[in-house]
């Protein structure tokens, strides 16, 4: 990778053969080091940053031999992120598997994959405490748990980052939808487009103007005027289990976004929970992790009739 400077600190890097078909946003956070992903969107979205003399997309594939601008960035150091004293065994004991390229764990519900935007550390945070190397490849909201990737070197994250752009990758879900569905199976093929309502806060709708996504949603159990359900995703859009739900009048349960029904005794947090996950490199193989004790723990009580809203 070759790197020249100019004036102000500013950078251009040119982009190394093995470094061709990685995200741009991924790439700069491989070039500034500990700084919060909020603030990469922040310089790519206000033309800071550019790729051969133009403005880039965040997800924009970089090639062998483009030019990438960067502007000086104050980094922050690792040691200032506040990860919780005992966090980071706590993460370890999540692990399911590490091999050369990847790790995969169960990531509890509650920490997000990265910090920033008010949140003082993030997964990625804790796991630069237990090695280097590692890159976020795809994402699970901070209220969701389950099965998550993340790539250990340049190579990985490039092949996994392209299975899933690609959708070659197999994900499935447990959920918690409020109402009995009236079919076994429901597929909703609906856009999906982010918005900010009247209160300023961010929330995923179905509009005809949004990007494609696909669910499908498939009943396991009715108990107690809830539908448990798996879902399978073709696209990842942000929030698109519970903005699907929403959508077709049957909003996850805990979900205090997008339900504002009162959520089944017992529960306090979302009930989504990331359970499958089909990788097809560096060959296939499957990944699972078991519903967490406590979303168990509400089904156990709508079936035995002692949990109500």
């Amino acid at each position: 990778m070759k790197e020249s400077k100019q004036g102000g600190g500013v950078r251009h890097v040119t982009v190394s053969g093995d470094r061709s078909g990685q995200r741009l946003d991924n790439f700069l956070m491989s070039q500034l080091g500990s700084v919060p992903r909020g603030l990469v969107y922040r310089l790519v979205r206000t033309g800071q940053v550019r790729v051969n003399g133009r403005r880039a997309k965040p997800m924009k594939k970089l090639q062998a031999g483009d030019e990438v601008r960067i502007p000086p960035v104050a980094s922050q150091a690792p040691e200032d992120r506040r990860v919780p004293e005992g966090m980071v065994e706590r993460i370890r004991e999540c692990i399911i598997e590490q091999g050369e390229g990847f790790l995969v764990l169960d990531k509890p519900a509650g920490v997000a994959v990265q910090g920033g935007s008010g949140l003082n550390w993030g997964l990625m945070d804790v796991l630069s405490r237990m090695g280097e190397g590692y890159r976020p490849v795809h994402r699970l909201d901070r209220a969701t748990s389950g099965v998550l990737v993340v790539a250990r070197s340049h190579r990985a994250a490039r092949e996994l980052q392209k299975a899933f752009s690609g959708q070659a990758v197999e994900k499935r879900y447990l959920a918690l939808l409020q109402g009995e569905l009236a079919e076994d199976r429901v597929t909703v093929d609906s856009p999906l487009k982010k918005v900010r309502d009247a209160s300023g806060q961010h929330r995923v709708i179905a509009s005809p103007e949004g990007q494609s996504a696909v669910s499908h949603f498939r009943v396991l159990e009715r108990v107690g005027g809830y539908s448990y359900v798996e879902v399978r995703i073709e696209t990842g859009r942000t929030h698109q289990i519970r903005a699907h739900a929403a959508s077709i009048d049957h909003p996850l349960a805990g979900d205090e976004r997008y339900n504002h029904d009162p959520a089944p005794e017992g529960l306090n947090r979302l009930f989504l929970h990331a359970h499958y996950l089909k990788l097809p490199w560096p060959s296939e193989q499957v990944f699972s992790a078991p519903l967490p004790e406590e979303l168990a723990a509400v089904l156990d009580g709508l079936r035995s009739g002692t949990s109500s809203a």
